[in-house]
């Protein structure tokens, strides 16, 4: 899939609307009673930019920014205002933040991931584009020297373990990070009334999450 790596407007998304989207088959019973069956094991996530746009400036960087990303075709990173980082939102990252994996004594790559919920069903979501410079590791509990002991890759959250720093049997493996969503426009055509605009109506640009 044909990926730019670069951020949707951190400005304009910061007041998107949009979150996570799941699918259920609900089937009432005869009875009453309901089956229901989850067909996406991840959710998705999709937003409506248009509700960032506040001037005619915020709407021309858009068009240039879709007009570059030839509508549907290409994906890009955005900043999710509500989700973005590996702890709460009003916390800084620390590198315990997160469980991504155990070491086996011979295992040196690990996928960045986030859990949500700890008590009945929790769903793991892996992070596939954390902001570079952002990560930190740590190794039971002891934070570990981005370039010195581990190598982050910003285009798929995979933390490697340089030689002769791999985690040993049984020693847990924890991160803390910000993190972008991947995504796409959801349309190929912005539909912009400069009219309505002036009055107050919120074009229309949809956002929706691409799974990598």
């Amino acid at each position: 899939m044909s990926f730019h790596d670069v951020r949707f407007p951190t400005a304009i998304s910061r007041n998107a609307q949009g979150g996570p989207e799941r699918r259920t088959d609900v089937v009432v019973l005869g009875s009453g009673y309901e089956e229901r069956n989850s067909r996406w094991a991840d959710s998705r996530r999709s937003y409506n930019a248009g509700y960032g746009v506040k001037s005619l400036d915020d709407l021309h960087q858009i068009i240039a920014f879709f007009e570059e990303r030839r509508g549907r075709l290409h994906g890009f990173r955005w900043r999710d205002p509500m989700d973005w980082k590996s702890c709460a939102p009003n916390a800084a990252p620390s590198p315990l933040d997160q469980i991504v994996g155990t070491g086996d004594g011979t295992r040196a790559a690990f996928q960045l991931t986030k859990v949500y919920g700890n008590a009945f069903a929790p769903w793991t979501r892996d992070i596939k584009k954390p902001v570079a410079g952002s990560v930190t590791v740590a190794v039971s509990g002891v934070q570990k020297a981005d370039g010195t002991d581990y190598a982050v890759d910003p285009a798929t959250g995979v933390v490697t373990f340089l030689a002769g720093h791999v985690p040993a049997a049984g020693e847990s493996v924890t991160a803390g990070f910000e993190f972008d969503v991947p995504v796409r426009f959801d349309t190929d055509k912005l539909e912009i009334n400069l009219s309505g605009f002036t009055s107050g109506a919120i074009p229309n640009i949809p956002i929706v999450e691409v799974r990598l």
